[in-house]
């Protein structure tokens, strides 16, 4: 014990009346020692209160010269660690994105307390952690979450890209990088279109040019089309949680369950009854696929659908049916021009003309479409 005080107390001498590039020579040098060099219990002892005292060092660059030296090493001394860690950033660097001794609560915590520095740092560590990522998708700001969506070595769960897309979704560098992950939830990818719907929204040089009512209603109906198309394209486990998001921010209407319907999304269309009615899936899909009208109509309104609203879907449904036996391919076009057809001279009013209109909008984009493929067949 005498010893080591010994060489603890002449340190500290010597450390009083050293330069500072001496002094970061010697800090180098005694981590590099204590993790490299054979020494006694005392002598490591001796090492690591000399360590811990330079801690306190007023030069960043002594500091940074003991991170330099240990940082890296699973027998470093952790209370070391923990202390550069949250040091200045270009002392904590070394800490945050190199060493093996910080845990997940200990990156947890220095994402939640630090700075936008720290946590930097910490989406650029080689391995990052689903909860880390969490801790990061809750707190980090655009160059944070940037670096953490960059990063291969970055797990990231579903829910935290949600929380992104809820959070950060409307810068675009973001938005990108979540549209390019073949791992984003639904929910997240309607998220993110309706940023973009409010980005056209709020553009001074649109709302001039087109004017705002109209504006918010293309808007409206692009963000819908969109839901549409992502709607049908996810795997059947991630539906029940798209349709339980979309119920809860008001965008399961009537009007895009037509939509839905039209369009052939018929899995998407059966999770939303499901989820609207309460019914279990097999019930409603044996009701939709082969139900009499009277069994269709009662499902619908159990929906919430209105009486005179339902009459339109209970159509929908059957004439779905027949194309889909027929003309699979084409299920959207037949749909809609049939269903018009049958309700042309209906006294279209409210949401009942609301729902007749999107139905003909849907039918004159899928002639355009059809006029489009025609076209370009025509001039192979």
């Amino acid at each position: 014990m005498l010893g080591r005080r010994v060489i603890v107390e002449a340190f500290l001498r010597w450390i009083e009346t050293a330069k500072t590039g001496d002094r970061a020579r010697a800090a180098n040098a005694l981590g590099r020692a204590y993790l490299q060099s054979e020494m006694s219990t005392d002598e490591r002892a001796a090492a690591e209160m000399a360590m811990t005292f330079l801690l306190d060092d007023p030069s960043p660059r002594v500091r940074l010269a003991l991170a330099e030296a240990i940082a890296w090493s699973p027998d470093a001394p952790r209370s070391l660690i923990l202390s550069l860690a949250e040091d200045q950033p270009e002392v904590a660097c070394h800490a945050v994105t190199c060493s093996p001794l910080l845990s997940d609560a200990d990156l947890v915590d220095l994402a939640a307390r630090g700075n936008g520095a720290t946590r930097m740092l910490i989406a650029a560590r080689a391995h990052v952690t689903r909860p880390v990522s969490a801790a990061l998708a809750e707190v980090g700001d655009e160059e944070e979450l940037l670096c953490l969506l960059e990063n291969d070595g970055a797990v990231i769960s579903s829910l935290s890209l949600k929380r992104i897309a809820e959070r950060l979704g409307d810068c675009c560098d973001i938005r990108n990088l979540l549209l390019d992950r073949s791992d984003l939830p639904a929910d997240a990818r309607q998220l993110l279109a309706e940023h973009v719907s409010n980005a056209l929204v709020g553009l001074p040089l649109a709302q001039a040019v087109i004017g705002l009512q109209r504006l918010q209603r293309i808007s409206r109906e692009a963000t819908e089309a969109a839901i549409v198309s992502i709607a049908g394209d996810i795997a059947p486990r991630e539906i029940p949680d798209l349709v339980q998001h979309l119920r809860l921010n008001g965008r399961l209407t009537p009007s895009f369950l037509m939509h839905a319907l039209c369009a052939g999304k018929v899995d998407f269309f059966a999770g939303a009854i499901v989820d609207l009615t309460a019914c279990s899936e097999h019930r409603v899909r044996s009701i939709l696929a082969t139900g009499r009208m009277h069994a269709v109509r009662a499902l619908y309104e159990s929906a919430g659908l209105p009486r005179d609203i339902s009459v339109i879907f209970v159509e929908a449904t059957m004439l779905w049916r027949d194309a889909a036996r027929k003309a699979p391919a084409s299920v959207l076009g037949n749909v809609c021009s049939r269903l018009l057809e049958k309700f042309r001279h209906h006294d279209a009013h409210g949401a009942i003309g609301e729902l007749l209109d999107m139905v003909e909008k849907l039918h004159v984009n899928e002639q355009r479409q059809s006029a489009r493929v025609y076209a370009a067949l025509a001039a192979a």
